[in-house]
């Protein structure tokens, strides 16, 4: 079929459709004249159809088997075989009615992200409720979410309230996730439950969702290189399809073989299948929660034989957690955590934000902080509740301490980070913070091996003694510590050789890498959005599981695609074999040509669902 998009399909569909039903009415009834103007009349407006597209593809280089169709059409006019040429204009009418249907059905999911897509929000003004243009929304702006409507930007929920989010467009997860007050949302997730308000913290252009929409409308103008493969070889199966019916209208000297020929071979599933298995399979990528940005993306995401990984934030959770206390004197290890926390509350550091998440989680009562003196990156001191606290760095504190010697702590995870603290001037403990490894994480390189991955490697910026613990836990083939953003680009370039690369990563520096490889992946819940732009395919929530699973639906989806190929372009040519000896009529060979394509679109829609969905859910 030729790629271009044809809005009249269902009223060619029709006209085909009456013709011929009108010719065979007017053959029962004896009224054989009328019978071939109307079947003539159906082929030509099918005919005069083809051609105009046919032109249109010729004026952007496009060269296809549409060509036969019209040659088959025209054909069955001049010789006669009106009937004929009525069936062969309904068959094809039928054919591109049937594949804009499979490839509306495969690209389901992806057009649902396109029409949640909201136009205005409901903004807390100073007036009072007020609804306006995405374009107009801030970072900081308030924002009423009703229930039912689409986060239309990024944010967090609003102090006192609690949302319950519909997150399954962007994520696959069927049930509504609940977020409490402080947490981020994403936009494109639909409210659940009651009416909350909503803190914009990114522009409506900038949130998660329109970028989303982005890749979608790329994705969907993407052509993959199996299906321009199809393309070359539809001229091969062209020549082939000429060839036969010249040599079988030359050797039975009877012009009605070579006419049962080209019927035979339209139109050719060659065309038809991978298309629409491709289309299935980023559809199906999309509701698995991967958004592969082209078919050519998930083409080489299926042949993918080598996988990098970043450790933090991608084999990590990428978030610090305090994972102990340890106190050095008499202050208790509750107590030790609420004065930190209430000094920290005046910090911005990343260490200082999770260490207050971790004491508000625990019900600690913190105060409010005075005279707060700050060493960015190194330490703060301050008063709370009446007592002198420092706490950061080893030297900062041992400095506020007036001098006094830090004890060392034993048995620190390897890469944890160690945050001292001193009250009023003595050492009084160490709270340890560690980025978790996701509990995951073993699991999905298993699948990933499953998937089709031979070789594992960590390349990570970390130091080696961190990141050989990392890989130590979950089995990798090689590590690579303390690397460069450079170093992860000649890393890239060094595993090549061993087949094609996918590269995992979120943060900026993992952005060379990504465009680097031959097929990137994003971590993009949380990630950076320099690494999101660079990557083929983006993880739209924060689980590393979901690319073993598009793994597993991108092999799927080529594997129905070449089987597809085979299967139908094996039976056309048997077709056109039986034809050109004889033994096949123009019309019964265009009921045998329908049966094969409807067979070939249904079997490359099987890529919709199988193991892929399985693997997805899992």
């Amino acid at each position: 079929m030729s790629a271009v998009e044809k809005p009249h399909r269902s009223l060619l569909l029709a006209v085909a459709a009456l013709g011929l039903a009108a010719g065979l009415g007017g053959m029962a009834l004896g009224a054989p004249r009328a019978a071939e103007w109307a079947l003539a009349f159906a082929t030509a407006v099918v005919l005069a159809a083809l051609l105009l597209d046919i032109a249109r593809s010729f004026r952007r280089g496009e060269f296809g088997l549409d060509l036969v169709a019209a040659l088959s059409m025209g054909g069955a006019l001049a010789l006669g075989e009106l009937l004929a040429g009525a069936v062969i204009a309904l068959m094809f009418a039928g054919g591109e009615f049937l594949e804009a249907f499979a490839q509306r059905r495969a690209r389901r999911e992806m057009t649902a992200l396109l029409a949640r897509l909201p136009r205005s929000a409901t903004r807390h003004g100073p007036a009072g409720l007020e609804e306006v243009p995405l374009d107009e929304i801030r970072p900081g702006d308030r924002l009423l979410i009703r229930r039912g409507e689409v986060l239309p930007v990024d944010g967090d929920v609003a102090p006192g309230a609690t949302a319950v989010l519909d997150e399954s467009a962007l994520t696959g997860e069927a049930l509504p996730v609940r977020h409490a007050a402080g947490e981020a949302v994403l936009s494109g997730t639909v409210n659940a439950g009651e009416a909350f308000d909503l803190i914009a913290t990114r522009r409506a252009a900038e949130s998660t969702y329109a970028g989303i929409v982005r890749l979608v409308e790329t994705a969907q103008r993407s052509k993959a290189p199996m299906a321009r493969l199809a393309d070359r070889w539809s001229l091969v199966f062209l020549a082939l399809t000429l060839l036969l019916a010249g040599a079988a209208w030359w050797l039975a000297q009877d012009p009605r073989r070579a006419l049962a020929v080209l019927v035979v071979a339209t139109p050719c599933p060659l065309i038809l299948a991978v298309p629409v298995a491709i289309i299935a399979g980023l559809s199906r990528s999309a509701r698995a929660g991967v958004l592969v940005k082209s078919g050519g993306a998930l083409e080489t995401m299926a042949r993918a034989r080598v996988l990098l990984l970043d450790k933090t934030g991608t084999l990590t959770e990428g978030r610090a957690r305090l994972s102990a206390i340890l106190p050095l004197g008499a202050v208790e290890g509750a107590e030790l955590l609420r004065l930190a926390a209430s000094l920290d509350q005046a910090s911005g550091h990343v260490l200082a934000a999770a260490l207050v998440a971790e004491a508000r989680a625990r019900g600690l009562a913190l105060e409010t902080p005075r005279a707060v003196r700050e060493a960015p990156g190194v330490g703060l001191a301050g008063e709370v509740g009446g007592r002198r606290v420092a706490l950061g760095a080893r030297g900062f504190v041992a400095a506020e301490a007036g001098g006094a010697a830090l004890p060392a702590v034993p048995g620190a995870p390897p890469g944890a980070a160690l945050v001292h603290v001193a009250l009023d001037g003595a050492p009084a403990g160490v709270l340890v913070f560690e980025d978790t490894l996701r509990a995951d994480a073993t699991a999905v390189l298993r699948a990933a091996r499953r998937a089709g991955i031979r070789r594992v490697v960590l390349v990570t910026g970390d130091q080696r003694a961190v990141a050989e613990a990392t890989a130590g836990a979950v089995g990798v083939d090689a590590v690579l510590a303390e690397c460069s953003p450079q170093e992860k680009v000649a890393a890239v370039r060094a595993e090549k050789p061993q087949g094609p690369v996918m590269m995992v990563g979120d943060g900026v520096n993992d952005a060379p890498a990504l465009a680097a490889a031959d097929i990137g992946i994003a971590m993009g819940a949380r990630g950076a959005a320099a690494s999101s732009e660079a990557a083929d395919a983006v993880v739209l929530v924060d689980r590393l599981d979901r690319v073993p699973a598009a793994m597993r639906i991108a092999r799927r989806a080529r594997a129905i695609a070449l089987q597809s190929v085979v299967a139908g372009i094996g039976l056309s040519t048997a077709g056109m074999l039986v034809a050109a000896a004889g033994w096949l009529s123009p019309v019964q060979g265009a009921v045998v040509q329908e049966v094969i394509d409807v067979a070939v679109i249904l079997n490359a829609l099987r890529a919709l669902g199988g193991d892929g969905e399985e693997a997805a859910r899992a």
